[in-house]
């Protein structure tokens, strides 16, 4: 059975890692990190993107159909986790900005 979502979690985790990358980049070229969580919340984010994205490829390369499944799953589950995380850094800084 072919991969139905690994393709599409490891297109668009690599592309969130970049975004992640661009954030905690940015925080530290601004000289914000020293008073912001943000950067070492985004840093988690973008691990658990990076272990998604090798777990992912490596479901679509494998050819042991138990082991692609449990790849895929286990790349779901980090991708869900670290999209949660995402979302939860940019509701935080929403509030933050607000009470600016």
């Amino acid at each position: 059975m072919a991969n139905n979502t690994s393709p599409h979690i490891l297109n668009t985790a690599a592309n969130l890692l970049g975004f992640c990358l661009f954030v905690i980049t940015s925080i530290h070229l601004s000289n914000q990190h020293k008073d912001n969580l943000v950067d070492e919340f985004m840093s988690v984010v973008a691990l658990l993107l990076a272990i998604s994205s090798l777990l992912s490829f490596a479901s679509i390369k494998t050819q042991n159909l138990d082991r692609e499944h449990r790849l895929e799953s286990a790349a779901d589950v980090l991708f869900l986790i670290a999209l949660t995380g995402i979302v939860a850094i940019i509701a935080f800084m929403t509030v933050v900005f607000w009470r600016k």
